[in-house]
């Protein structure tokens, strides 16, 4: 029997990455999935995926910064299996590295509308389907740069500190209902999105690994599926009196 055996799972930001990596987990470990995402081809490959490996999954498309559309999302989770059990909501975007000065402010309003509002608006849904059927875990995807900063990336800074302090709220006004709100929060992570980063940094003249792999304390950038482990895990019964953690994942990079 899995993590996660019987259990409705819904995940966002699930086309590539960490957000696939845990879709793939929740099936793995015994949940039906809903895959989400804005991108619809990496999406339903993830459903065709676990389905192949011979789970239970479909695909909605969502752009999780738009509120009608979360809460068709929900809505379709809950009429096709009746219930939502465990939520990740892993949507994020990173945007532009530069100076807070020289910020555009369409750069940062769009981050803080997926990063932010769209964990805000996916919560809202969750948890108000949760409280019909007796509770549930939501895992938020934070970051390492939602503990410490990060030179050149106030926006996202600011939105995955967003994330870690509603997490935060969130579990507290709720756990007495039977619905766990934690956050993981990843270091660099082997990713499209880390690969960005990295080819602003270094203008395409190192990789991810070369240059992030020395700093981190073990080595080396994680792996999504690392990631995952920890989010299936934490939405299991074998997290059940873990609530309002914001969690890293990070190969020790905070702890320098």
């Amino acid at each position: 029997m899995g993590m996660v055996d019987s259990k409705i799972a819904l995940v966002t930001g699930a086309a590539a990455g960490i957000g696939r990596a845990t879709a793939l987990k929740f099936a793995e470990e015994g949940a039906k999935v809903v895959v989400s995402d804005i991108n619809v081809e990496g999406g339903e490959e993830t459903a065709r995926m676990i389905a192949d490996a011979g789970g239970d999954a479909f695909f909605v498309a969502c752009d999780t910064a738009d509120a009608e559309q979360v809460e068709a999302l929900v809505a379709k989770t809950v009429s096709t299996h009746g219930r939502v059990d465990c939520a990740c909501n892993n949507a994020g975007i990173e945007g532009k590295i530069m100076p807070l000065v020289e910020q555009p402010m369409d750069n940062y309003d769009r981050i803080m509308a997926v990063n932010a509002r769209g964990t805000f608006l996916c919560m809202k849904a969750e948890i108000a389907a949760m409280l019909k059927t007796g509770g549930g875990a939501i895992v938020n995807l934070a970051s390492v740069a939602g503990l410490i900063g990060s030179a050149g990336l106030s926006p996202y800074v600011a939105s995955k500190h967003a994330v870690n302090g509603m997490t935060k709220n969130a579990a507290l006004e709720y756990s007495n209902q039977g619905i766990r709100v934690n956050a993981v929060c990843p270091g660099g992570i082997d990713t499209r999105m880390l690969d960005s980063l990295a080819d602003q940094i270094s203008e395409g003249a190192q990789d991810s690994h070369q240059l992030l792999d020395p700093l981190h304390p073990i080595g080396r950038i994680g792996l999504p599926d690392e990631v995952a482990e920890l989010i299936v895990w934490l939405s299991s019964s074998k997290a059940s009196f873990v609530t309002g953690v914001n969690m890293p994942v990070d190969g020790g990079y905070v702890a320098q």
